[in-house]
């Protein structure tokens, strides 16, 4: 070949396709061909057992002996050609042969004598953002190289890395046709920290339903034509209601389109993901809950703080301080007195909470860390106890989003520092 390859994907379902060869190389092209829609034709000596499964269960014909003059025109001219016999000299007689009656031919044996060539294939699985793309790689006859290639191409596909969402409206996609909703936790806020089904569900959206909080730099890599409803809250600010948040949902999902609501952490840990899933379920829409990396233990350990330690406590509590101390009071209630308690939203509050720890029986020398907007470049953490954390937080004008971390597991970042990488 001494130009470029022309690439061409083939229709050969109900066409003639003849293998030449009995062996595994052989039985891979015929599966192929088979998964193809193709009429396969086995022209060997002998089969190998894969081959000879198929033949067993009548998915192709074998024609027992040597290839002959005439096999790829009788009884009906052949459309493809395959040659995998490892004889150097059949495979020549089969190419020679396709050459005079013009059928393309791809020689297992030497891809440069070939007249076409089968790239490494790989398809988008059922019901993944990349279903209904093939991806076909090849190398100059190079095919450990094409699939290496194939199979990075794949991975970033079903990642997200790549864009995946369908931009021609396919009969699947009609609004005939329910949409979806993913409840996709964005992680502690670093982009990188998005799961990967997260990320490949972000990429296919045709709606992103998204918070302040979260992977937000993301949403930049999304078309321009892909809706990003903000409906972002902040303390004491909320300016679109849980109530409507959940009818956005419906809605755009009524409409067809794949909705994505993006949040920060995980959905289901202090994130009101119960409450969306709930109301799509209500009204007939398809949801799925993509798990994140939850804040409550990914931002500690940012800050060289693990929640559990070997030899200082073996549990941990995670609450809700947004509403006061008694909801933290009652969550701490049946745990162990060395446990770990991680609040979250508990800035603002913080000192009603700390005084009613203490009264509860906390320790006031107890170590507190209030690790502010973990994991991004911003991050900071402030070390106190549970009797100044109020006093020493307005010090430094800590302000949300913060995680707060009280227990003796606060003395292990003296020895690591901060772990979050760049």
């Amino acid at each position: 070949m001494t130009g470029h390859a022309y690439p061409l994907t083939l229709d050969l379902t109900g066409r003639r396709v003849v293998v030449v060869g009995g062996g595994p190389v052989a039985a891979r092209r015929a599966r192929g061909v088979l998964d193809a829609g193709g009429v396969v034709e086995v022209i060997s000596p002998y089969v190998c057992e894969d081959l000879s499964d198929l033949v067993d269960r009548r998915e192709i014909v074998w024609h027992e002996r040597e290839f002959a003059v005439g096999d790829l025109v009788l009884p009906e001219p052949a459309w493809l050609v395959h040659t995998a016999t490892g004889d150097l000299a059949v495979d020549a007689q089969v190419a020679r042969e396709a050459d005079a009656a013009r059928v393309w031919c791809v020689r297992a044996d030497d891809a440069s004598a070939s007249s076409a060539w089968t790239p490494a294939v790989a398809r988008g699985s059922k019901d993944s953002p990349s279903e209904g793309l093939t991806v076909a790689v090849t190398a100059g006859g190079d095919p450990r190289r094409a699939t290496a290639v194939r199979d990075a191409v794949l991975a970033a596909l079903d990642s997200g890395t790549l864009p995946v969402r369908r931009v021609r409206q396919t009969t699947e996609d009609s609004p005939a046709h329910a949409g979806r909703v993913a409840l996709v936790g964005g992680g502690p806020g670093a982009e990188d920290l998005i799961t990967v089904r997260g990320r490949a569900l972000l990429a296919a959206a045709d709606v992103v339903v998204t918070d302040r909080l979260g992977p937000r730099g993301l949403l930049a890599t999304l078309g321009a034509d892909v809706e990003v409803v903000d409906v972002g809250k902040t303390p004491g600010n909320h300016p679109v209601s849980q109530e409507r948040i959940n009818e956005l949902l419906v809605h755009h999902a009524s409409l067809g389109k794949r909705v994505v609501r993006l949040k920060g952490g995980d959905s289901f840990v202090l994130g009101r993901g119960g409450e969306e899933a709930l109301h799509c379920v209500q009204h007939g829409v398809p949801v799925e809950v993509v798990p994140g990396v939850t804040s409550a233990v990914s931002v500690p350990a940012a800050a060289g703080i693990p929640v559990t330690h070997r030899g200082i406590t073996a549990s941990f509590v995670v609450a809700s301080a947004h509403d006061g101390a008694d909801q933290v009071l009652r969550a701490a209630a049946d745990a162990a007195p060395d446990a770990t308690l991680v609040l979250l939203m508990g800035v603002t509050r913080l000192e009603s909470t700390a005084r009613a720890l203490i009264e509860a029986g906390r320790r006031p020398d107890t170590p507190v860390a209030l690790v502010e907007r973990g994991w991004t470049p911003q991050q900071r953490t402030t070390v106190s106890t549970l009797e100044h954390a109020a006093s020493d937080a307005r010090r430094a004008g800590v302000r949300a989003p913060a995680v707060v971390v009280v227990g003796d597991v606060v003395s292990v970042r003296h020895r690591l520092g901060d772990l979050a990488g760049e």
